[in-house]
């Protein structure tokens, strides 16, 4: 049983503001697929909006534009190996959830695949078209229309990064299969 949470949508922006690698999902009828991206951010608070780039060539893209949806799922720490492999391979070859033992959900608006095991938050999304920006640089954007996280790594539209969660800080790509993952958190105090 799930122990991921609905986050607000109006916090569902602060799920990748910090520039996590994430796991792209995308369904259309029984075609699915899963990669990795390097580069995502949110681009409007409310309603809440993304941007995501998606390589045209990718069998995700073609996927993400014949049903107008993609999910967002943001991996921990442990699920670098499956991250870097999924970002390693296509899924025109074969099922990426078969051939890597990825058991999805199914997402609660739009019943696109979404990954928790060793993630710590998803978001579900609804393709915006801007067909010149797809075309001329691969950017997507995308209205979230439902998002959730664990708890025990995002609480109350905040990160808690500590060792107590170690498995679930996020990852960021560094290239050639290496990431660093999120640490503790500093917190600011004001100089005046």
């Amino acid at each position: 049983m799930s122990q991921f949470k609905a986050v607000a949508l109006e916090h569902a922006s602060r799920l990748i503001n910090h520039g996590p690698t994430v796991l792209v999902t995308s369904k259309d009828g029984a075609r699915r697929n899963i990669m990795a991206a390097a580069w995502s951010m949110p681009v409007e608070f409310t309603p809440p909006r993304i941007a995501i780039v998606i390589d045209k060539n990718t069998y995700t893209r073609e996927l993400v534009m014949a049903s107008g949806t993609f999910g967002v799922c943001i991996p921990g720490a442990a699920a670098a190996d499956v991250t870097y492999a999924v970002g390693s391979s296509s899924g025109r070859d074969s099922d990426k959830f078969a051939e890597y033992g990825i058991e999805p959900i199914a997402g609660p608006v739009l019943g696109l695949p979404l990954v928790e095991k060793n993630c710590a938050a998803w978001l579900e999304c609804r393709l915006i078209r801007e067909p010149h920006t797809e075309d001329a640089y691969d950017t997507c954007f995308g209205e979230v229309v439902a998002a959730a996280s664990d708890p025990r790594v995002f609480h109350n539209g905040h990160w808690i990064f500590d060792s107590s969660n170690e498995s679930l800080h996020t990852l960021h790509h560094l290239g050639a299969g290496n990431f660093a993952s999120a640490s503790n958190i500093l917190r600011a105090k004001p100089l005046s």
